[in-house]
């Protein structure tokens, strides 16, 4: 009877040590992450401050006036603020540009967002397929070609289809580079639908054009936001595109209206700025709206 209760004495001693030593060493691994926190917080912060330098004197040097510019301190808030820069950015045809650059955003993703999606749905239904399995891979070899490979060959065949100088001529090519990563993402989210509510809706006499438009449409909404928005952020900053497709000044985009404002303003550097940020102020509130949106999608969607 007393090696009895000896053993078990020991051994709830032993469980005693160990659980001691799992709870020790559980609190040096959370102190260990909190000081990787705070080295990452204190990183974060840092960096937070290297980006909004340069973005704080863009905004505050648009509103200075040239004598303002040259004779005040750069990152001083200006004593007498104006709008003239702005007055003379949006005079110098900066509406039409803006008009460019929505009608190429918006004529872009939409026929691209619906191509790729239907793409998925298809590349995920039939999984079988070689003829399917092809077309997938071919979408990811898209994914390697850079659009600065295939200028060139883009800039001959809208030349042959009689396109050049137009929105056409930049809508067509901004689509096909935007199909590869749409199909991708909507992919990884279509093949995470069970396949039970498929069959489910197959039973009750659904077509795959029903179960694309009442089933997978609302189930894979997040990624079609993801890729909008992530696409349209793409198309906006275009620049190569306009510069090579398009000649005449009534067909330019907001970025190569820029490059043209900083030739036609090289001396007045606040108008400058001011056309900086007129056009990035559009991509920032959409950013803003939708930044939670587009990092959990793209997340979700490679991680799946």
């Amino acid at each position: 009877m007393a090696v009895a209760t000896s053993g078990t004495s020991t051994a709830t001693a032993t469980a005693s040590a160990k659980a001691t030593r799992h709870a020790h060493s559980g609190e040096l691994h959370a102190r260990k992450l909190l000081r990787l926190n705070w080295f990452g917080g204190a990183a974060s912060w840092l960096w937070l401050l290297i980006v909004m330098v340069p973005l704080y004197w863009i905004v505050v040097t648009s509103f200075k006036d040239q004598t303002a510019y040259f004779t005040q301190n750069p990152f001083a808030l200006p004593s007498a603020p104006t709008i003239e820069n702005y007055r003379l950015v949006i005079e110098s045809d900066f509406p039409r540009y803006f008009l460019n650059s929505v009608i190429v955003t918006v004529g872009t993703i939409v026929p691209a967002v619906a191509i790729a999606f239907m793409a998925a749905y298809a590349i995920v239904r039939g999984a079988g397929s070689r003829f399917l399995a092809g077309v997938n891979g071919l979408f990811l070899m898209g994914l390697a070609i850079p659009l600065q490979a295939t200028i060139i060959p883009v800039y001959l065949l809208i030349i042959r289809m009689h396109l050049y100088d137009s929105l056409l001529a930049i809508i067509l090519p901004s689509i096909a580079f935007a199909i590869p990563l749409s199909v991708l993402v909507l992919a990884n989210f279509i093949r995470d639908v069970p396949k039970e509510l498929f069959e489910s809706m197959r039973v009750d006499g659904a077509t795959e054009w029903g179960m694309l438009r009442r089933l997978a449409l609302p189930l894979t909404r997040p990624a079609l936001v993801t890729v909008s928005i992530y696409n349209g952020l793409s198309v906006w900053n275009g620049f190569l595109l306009p510069l090579i497709l398009t000649q005449s000044p009534d067909m330019r985009t907001l970025p190569l209206a820029l490059w043209t404002f900083q030739g036609q303003y090289s001396i007045n550097v606040p108008a400058v700025l001011a056309s900086v940020v007129l056009t990035t102020l559009p991509i920032v509130l959409l950013y803003a709206i939708g930044r939670r949106q587009l990092l959990s999608g793209l997340t979700a969607g490679f991680s799946r």
